[in-house]
């Protein structure tokens, strides 16, 4: 209990109650105190629960607190049982009763708090069944229960994105990553401004460039389109390839079947198919709802620890165990041994038994072909994706295989040819290897001699000027290459841009009628903007001294109501006072001595002669003690001197004692060796 108390005490003192309670504070308070301190802590859980009880009759309070109580799921602990005596010492403030409810309150208080606002939208209002009649008022409540399951899925998703890991620092860094990549861009975009506009007709190039831009888009979007039109044929395809499958079917079960056959058929579906109906389906729906009917149960109760679960475990087992006894007695009771009817019953229930386990086979051997179809048809459409034809069954697989061994030995032809041209790949490199060496040779040579001649690089010097111009004659041809292309480019886009206006002045000729109704809209809406403007600074100088006004009847209002309980409690302090006086007057004027007895006055007096009895008695006493204080001490001190006097003899005896045994050991060791 005190460990309770310390922790209400230390959540108290937190955010955002902020009591500056202590464990002395806390158990002092009266009645009135815990159940406002009770009051306030609903308050933060459920703000319409922040009031005054001064204000609210204690039934109200109570009222109020047991309904906000029942929808966060408390349970009174096992001392407090009853519900009556627990409402009771709610209405009361008793201590054993307030306590644990605030010790699981500020335990769980985030938790209540979600509990709470989500109370007050799915706690559902009952109507009764005669209103659900009208037509109106069952609408309203379908609509009514329709927006509470919206409500759910809406807070369902936003606990799903509020845990779902996107944090607001990545977003940043992206749009910081974003900020940078565009400033990268259009510093580059600049760059390439700067580099073009020393090109003539810069202006019109990149006109003609746009417009080329825009044709590619739209040539891709057509392709796209295109692609998705192939996609919705090849779908379409696979549709009509499935019902011919199934026609197909049909028409073999039509060729090889009979009338008989088809009707004894359709009667064993019929039945199947009424049996799942009529027994199989119903009983899996009802034990379906049942574990549901369970499953809600369970989850409305409060959380269990083990030794809750232990103890219904053991119940369970108990409950089973009388189960089977009872149904042993009524086998034995109304089932002899030797009655048949007992052998028809064992065997109509084996019967039904073994018809559940074959519905059971037949309904998931037909889902596996079911499953089966679909993965033949799946696998055959990712085939057709692959290949780009259709699966080849029969004579065209053996034609493909055919195929297959003719391209196997030109493969192995051509794999023949590879190895024999890398054979001859290694010569030719080693010969190449071989030439470079002796160019090497002939090189050094050729160096020898020009320095013996005195002209050295003249070989270096000569090729340099072939490869030179070598380079220049390819950057010749490479430039009127260029020029020509860029001719026929410039006649291209000539011709296209011609093509292009053509086809796009009755668009102009729209486009200027537009702008021109464009201008007029722009006008009259400029018109309309400035009187919007102008209505709304006045009405928003209305507002603002209409605000102004409100807050300050506001605040007048506060003032008035704040003094307005300072003076009710002052009243009520000054009736209870005069109640009191009234009391006390009509006790002392009373003729009872019984009641004149219960008069403070009378009270206070006979306090007062006790103690004044008291005090001469204390004094008395006083008195006695200082006079017999001197020699009461002197004969103390007689004593301590007494007591040392009898120790100091007590150990001159023990030292005596010990000399005597010792000389008597010393003579009988004498009178030994005497003997010897």
């Amino acid at each position: 209990m005190s460990d309770q108390i310390q922790f209400i005490v230390e959540k108290l003192n937190q955010e955002p109650f902020r009591k500056n309670y202590n464990l002395i504070t806390f158990d002092s308070l009266e009645s009135m105190q815990l159940l406002q301190l009770l009051s306030d802590v609903l308050g933060e859980i459920d703000p319409k629960h922040a009031v005054d009880i001064r204000e609210e009759l204690p039934e109200q309070t109570a009222k109020r607190m047991l309904s906000l109580l029942g929808i966060l799921k408390y349970k009174p602990p096992g001392s407090i049982s009853d519900l009556s005596a627990f409402r009771q010492g709610l209405v009361t403030g008793s201590k054993p009763v307030i306590h644990p409810v605030l010790h699981w309150l500020l335990q769980r208080t985030n938790e209540l708090k979600k509990r709470a606002y989500l109370a007050r939208f799915l706690v559902k209002l009952e109507v009764p069944a005669e209103f659900l009649r009208d037509d109106t008022v069952a609408d309203i409540n379908k609509q009514y229960e329709e927006l509470m399951e919206a409500f759910k899925n809406l807070h369902k998703e936003c606990e799903q994105l509020k845990t779902s890991g996107l944090s607001t620092a990545e977003i940043r860094r992206d749009i910081s990553a974003m900020e940078e990549e565009k400033d990268q861009l259009v510093k580059r975009v600049e760059r390439l401004k700067k580099r073009v506009e020393t090109v003539q007709n810069h202006q019109r190039m990149l006109e003609i460039a746009r417009q080329l831009r825009l044709e590619r888009e739209r040539e891709e979007s057509l392709a796209q389109q295109k692609q998705e039109q192939k996609n919705q044929l090849f779908h379409a395809e696979q549709r009509l390839q499935r019902a011919q499958l199934q026609l197909k079917e049909m028409h073999h079960a039509v060729v090889d079947s009979k009338p008989e056959s088809l009707m004894k058929k359709l009667e064993e579906e019929i039945n199947f198919n009424s049996y799942l109906v009529t027994e199989k389906i119903p009983r899996e729906l009802e034990s379906k709802k049942n574990s549901t009917y369970f499953l809600q149960k369970v989850a409305a109760e409060p959380a269990m620890s083990q030794s809750d679960l232990s103890v219904l475990e053991m119940k369970i087992n108990e409950i089973n165990a009388q189960i089977n006894q009872l149904t042993e007695k009524r086998m034995m009771k109304y089932e002899p041994i030797d009655s048949k009817f007992s052998m028809y019953r064992q065997q109509a229930s084996i019967i039904a038994r073994k018809k559940e386990a074959k519905a059971e086979e037949l309904q998931a051997a037909k889902e596996e072909m079911s499953s089966a179809e679909r993965q033949m048809l799946q696998k055959t459409s990712q085939a057709q994706e692959l290949e780009g034809s259709e699966v080849l069954k029969g004579d065209e697989f053996k034609h493909y295989v055919n195929k297959l061994r003719s391209k196997n030995t030109f493969y192995k032809k051509k794999r023949l040819e590879i190895a024999e041209i890398t054979a001859e790949y290694g010569i030719l490199q080693r010969t190449e290897e071989l030439l470079k060496q002796r160019h090497e040779a002939v090189q050094q040579q050729l160096q020898a001699i020009e320095d013996k001649k005195g002209i050295s690089g003249y070989s270096y010097t000569q090729e340099e000027l072939e490869r030179v111009s070598a380079v220049k004659s390819e950057m010749d041809e490479m430039k009127g290459r260029t020029l020509d292309n860029m001719s026929e480019m410039v006649k291209k886009l000539n011709t296209m841009v011609a093509e292009k206006k053509a086809s796009l002045a009755p668009v102009i000729k729209e486009l200027r009628q537009l702008r021109q109704k464009c201008q007029e809209l722009t006008q009259e809406c400029d018109e309309k903007k400035i009187q919007y403007n102008s209505c709304a600074a006045g009405l928003e100088s209305n507002r603002s001294a209409l605000e102004q006004e409100v807050k300050g009847l506001l605040e007048e209002c506060v003032q008035e109501e704040s003094n307005y309980r300072y003076i009710n409690c002052m009243k009520r302090n000054l009736e209870v006072q005069l109640q009191r006086a009234k009391e006390e007057m009509k006790a002392y004027v009373s003729p009872d001595p019984q009641e004149r007895r219960k008069a403070v006055r009378e009270q206070y007096t006979r306090m007062i002669l006790e103690q004044e009895n008291l005090g001469k008695k204390l004094r008395e006493k006083q008195k006695v003690v200082r006079e017999s204080h001197g020699p009461n001490m002197k004969q103390m001190k007689m004593w301590q001197d007494f007591e040392q006097l009898m120790a100091c003899k007590r150990e001159c005896f023990l030292k005596q004692q010990n000399q005597t045994a010792i000389g008597q050991v010393i003579q009988e060791g004498g009178k030994d060796r005497l003997v010897l």
